[in-house]
């Protein structure tokens, strides 16, 4: 006999649990059903534990800095590994088991432990338990690609997910992906201690962003120390002795590169692999991702997709946001549309990259007459008090509206600074709203309207452009 409720949730990432909350809260009864882990992606092996480790390395790299600012340390700087994990854990487990304990005693909600599968419509089955809801909601999330490289069944590699386990120094760490998980690992393991080593098949980091973005965080990361290779075209891996060997065909540089280790991050896909999908006629695009329209409703009408598993964004605010639209179209009466948002997101090297909006290039495609302006982050008087001047921010805007199209800040506090651009831009303002805002000294964020006072049309790409990394618009 199948167990009977108003509303059921699969999975805990970032959007299911606030759900639960406002839907039990609203009076309806709720179920949960969680396979393995509560708090998803973000929790367990996203963004809270590697966030955590990326301050333990930027410490040790402050600590090797610290004649730089006058301060003596006696002795060489070495990182504990086990300690860093621990530290890792705890803060993740805190997170983890905090998340379980609330949603378990919430009023009207019932959590389940099992994979659940449609057997129905609006039926799934969890291990022994049949349950039927009104409304179905799916938030179950993605996990690392494997990608279908010769060699890789006869080595032993790593993925954003096993990395979390790993509780000692590796002594070459070979990066498979040179995008955002690879190259938060690639320096995180750099300031570890670990020689690091990024294999890309793109001629250049992250291929989403502007090549300026590009070139600028390769710069930062090969001052560091490591070695990337891109345009490896022809990639396979083997086994070297104890280690491991990469064969690439790239433009520059030896043929084979041998590592300690292997991590790959070539990106991500959805968990909807065995949710019996098929059963219920639940659509899914090429990729696996469950197809939704701009209210995040599924080709069934009643069946929602949330979060990473729906392909709108695969970001922890992203899915947050898209509990946020389901909400207020449910219960608030409040029209909410995913195209209403701006992309928005963070790569968490050091210093960050804070994205807004469109890139470059993109501006560039739309063919609209635009303005732009850039300014280094050697002329931002709190990074050089900082002693952190890597980078630089750059702005576009549209010239006839006087609206923001995008920015990137890659610069001390990147992060942060980008959301006095993202405000203003959901608030369809023009840009001289925020150029004659008086933000306080000293500050990243008091550049931005001077970066805003400089605005000049859009030039033409080439050689020298204004506005290139290295160089001021």
């Amino acid at each position: 006999m199948a167990n009977s409720f108003d509303a059921l949730i699969v999975g805990t990432g970032q959007a299911g649990p606030s759900l639960a909350a406002r839907l039990a809260g609203a009076g309806m009864t709720v179920a949960v059903v969680e396979r393995k882990l509560f708090g998803g992606t973000c929790v367990n092996t996203g963004c809270i534990p590697t966030k955590t480790m990326v301050a333990s390395a930027y410490a040790a790299h402050v600590a090797r800095r610290a004649a730089d600012y006058g301060v003596n340390v006696d002795g060489p700087i070495t990182v504990d590994m086990k300690r860093v994990k621990a530290r890792k854990d705890e803060i993740s487990g805190r997170s983890r088991t905090g998340l379980e304990g609330w949603l378990k005693g919430l009023k009207n909600c019932t959590v389940y432990q099992g994979a659940a599968r449609f057997e129905a419509p609006f039926e799934l089955s969890v291990g022994e338990h049949r349950l039927t809801a009104k409304r179905i909601f799916l938030n179950v999330g993605g996990r690392a690609v494997v990608p279908a490289m010769p060699g890789l069944d006869q080595v032993p590699y790593l993925t954003n997910s096993s990395m979390m386990d790993v509780d000692f120094l590796p002594a070459h760490l070979l990066i498979v992906g040179g995008s955002y998980i690879g190259l938060e690992f690639a320096q995180m393991y750099r300031r570890f201690g670990s020689e690091v080593t990024v294999i890309e098949m793109s001629s250049r980091l992250i291929h989403r962003e502007d090549e300026d973005i590009s070139a600028a965080i390769r710069e930062i990361l090969e001052r560091e120390g490591i070695h990337t290779r891109l345009n490896a075209k022809c990639l396979s891996v083997s086994r070297l002795g104890d280690g491991i060997a990469a064969t690439v065909d790239c433009t520059a540089g030896p043929p084979e590169i041998s590592g300690s280790h292997l991590l790959l991050a070539v990106g991500r896909r959805p968990n909807t692999d065995d949710l019996g999908l098929e059963n219920v006629g639940i659509a899914r695009d090429s990729h696996g991702y469950i197809v939704v329209d701009d209210e995040l409703q599924t080709s069934v009408p009643g069946i929602w997709a949330l979060g990473d598993c729906n392909g709108k964004g695969g970001f922890t605010h992203t899915s947050y946001n898209d509990f946020e639209i389901v909400a207020a179209n449910l219960l608030d009466h409040d029209p909410r549309r995913v195209s209403d948002r701006i992309q928005a997101y963070a790569l968490y090297i050091d210093p960050p990259l804070g994205r807004a909006g469109m890139t470059e290039a993109e501006v560039r495609k739309s063919g609209r007459n635009a303005l732009l302006a850039t300014r280094l982050m050697t002329r931002v008087g709190r990074a050089v008090e900082k002693g952190e001047t890597q980078g630089f921010m750059k702005v576009l805007v549209d010239a006839a509206t006087k609206e923001i199209l995008g920015a990137a800040i890659l610069g001390l506090n990147g992060d942060e600074v980008i959301h006095s651009i993202l405000d203003v831009m959901y608030a369809k303002a023009p840009y001289t709203v925020l150029q004659r805002a008086m933000h306080i000294h000293p500050t990243v964020s008091e550049l931005v309207p001077t970066l805003l006072g400089d605005l000049k049309p859009l030039p033409q790409p080439g050689p020298g452009t204004p506005g290139a990394y290295g160089t001021d618009a």
